[in-house]
C-alpha cells in the first residue's frame, strides 16, 4: 500500500464507519431481498463493544482520508476464547478488484494473532461468491462441501489457524 492509504482502528459508531455499514446493508438487501430489512438487524445484532479492544476491533482502510474498505473481528464464543470471528468485511463498490479486501483480511488476522487468538472463524452468505473466493484464496478451510449448491448449504462457514505457516501470524 502506498502513502495515500491509512489503516485506522475505529469504533462502530465512528462516522467513518457509516459508509461501511450503509453499503453492507444495501448489499445484503440486494442479494437477499427475501429477508427484507433484516440486513440492518444483522449489522446491529452484536453490541458495539464486541468490536472493541480487548476482544475485537474494527479496521478501516482510508485512501486520502476516505473509507474504501474495512472489516472487524470479535471473540467468536465465550467457550472458545482463542477463536476470533471475522465480520463486516467490505470494500466500497467504487474500489473493488484492487486487493483491498485481502489487505483488510490480512490486517485483521495479524491484529487477532497479536491479541492472542490462534484461529479465525467466519461465515459468508451463499450469494456472495466474491467473498467465498477471497477466503479460499486467503487460505481458509471451508467447513462445507465446496461442490454443493451454496443455496442448499446456507451460510458458508470457514476456519483458519493463525499459528501455521501463512496463517496470518
Amino acid at each position: 500500500m502506498d502513502a495515500s492509504f491509512e489503516l485506522r482502528a475505529v469504533t462502530v459508531d465512528d462516522p467513518l464507519a457509516e459508509p461501511l455499514l450503509r453499503e453492507l446493508a444495501d448489499e445484503y438487501r440486494t442479494r437477499y431481498p427475501e429477508h427484507g430489512d433484516q440486513a440492518r438487524t444483522e449489522l446491529t445484532r452484536y453490541p458495539a463493544d464486541e468490536f472493541a479492544p480487548p476482544y475485537g476491533t474494527l479496521l478501516l482502510l482510508l485512501e486520502h482520508g476516505e473509507p474504501v474498505a474495512g472489516g472487524a473481528f470479535r471473540r467468536y464464543r465465550a467457550d472458545q476464547p482463542q477463536v476470533a470471528e471475522l465480520k463486516r468485511i467490505w470494500t466500497g463498490s467504487a474500489h473493488r478488484r484492487r486487493g483491498l479486501a485481502r489487505h483488510i483480511v490480512n490486517s485483521l488476522e495479524q491484529e487477532a494473532a497479536a491479541r492472542g487468538y490462534t484461529a479465525i472463524h467466519l461465515t459468508t452468505g451463499p450469494r456472495q461468491p466474491e467473498a467465498r473466493a477471497l477466503y479460499l484464496a486467503a487460505g481458509y478451510t471451508p467447513l462445507f462441501d465446496l461442490d454443493a449448491d451454496p443455496e442448499t448449504v446456507g451460510s458458508l462457514p470457514f476456519t483458519k489457524r493463525l499459528d501455521q505457516p501463512g496463517g496470518g501470524a
